[in-house]
């Protein structure tokens, strides 16, 4: 990650990021396109199997102009806001409209457990509702799903088939299939083969994600 410009305090303008790469995107319906994922610090939330925990501490003070520069120097047409979770920094909000105002293609990964109503309506939304096993499911806020446009996204991350009924139920409860619905598997616990039948068996419109830069990179930070 290059040198930030570093801020003397936090102001309206900056926020705290963990890293800035490029990379192939690995889910949703972006897989596949070369990314830059801008990943901010920090997470409410403490998911059982999270593969990120690295960002809940630490990084460094960016400003917005200096986070559109890096984005603009990695020559991705695509962007994704990750984090933690990037909406416990409320200038996100800001960073995501100015990716969008720069002509980027924006998609923001977020847990559901905070407000999406103010986010720039041409960024993809991609909502990770959170299932019993991942020790967070009180977390969800459903009113999210007021705030939702036809090309936003849902994500289950199933670490059992307990999670998987769950999700079965939620989707059918909520008729999330309004909307893209991806099953993706706990990389350490689950086998997607497992899942796929699962998914199959279900009769659902709905779709299975494998973490594509996970099979290609393994568990390496930054890729």
């Amino acid at each position: 990650m290059s040198s930030p410009t570093k801020a003397p305090h936090r102001s309206a303008t900056e926020l705290k990021i963990t890293e800035i790469f490029r990379s192939i995107q690995g889910e949703s319906a972006s897989a596949g396109w070369p990314t830059t994922f801008v990943r901010l610090t920090g997470c409410p939330l403490r998911c059982t199997w999270c593969d990120t925990a690295y960002a809940f501490h630490g990084g460094e003070w960016w400003t917005i102009d200096a986070v559109l520069e890096q984005v603009g120097n990695n020559g991705c047409r695509h962007v994704c806001v990750t984090g933690g979770e990037p909406l416990a920094q409320k200038t996100c909000l800001k960073l995501l409209t100015r990716l969008c105002d720069a002509g980027h293609r924006v998609s923001l990964e977020t847990s559901g457990a905070l407000p999406v109503a103010d986010v720039d309506p041409r960024v993809v939304k991609v909502l990770d509702l959170k299932l019993p096993g991942s020790g967070e499911a009180a977390r969800n806020d459903w009113q999210n799903l007021d705030h939702l446009q036809a090309h936003d996204e849902i994500k289950f991350v199933v670490a059992d088939r307990d999670d998987f009924d769950q999700a079965v139920t939620w989707v059918r409860e909520h008729d999330l299939e309004r909307w893209t619905v991806w099953f993706s598997p706990v990389w350490e616990s689950l086998d997607a083969t497992t899942l796929a039948d699962w998914l199959l068996e279900s009769g659902l419109d709905a779709r299975l994600q494998v973490q594509l830069h996970k099979v290609l990179w393994g568990e390496k930070q930054g890729v």
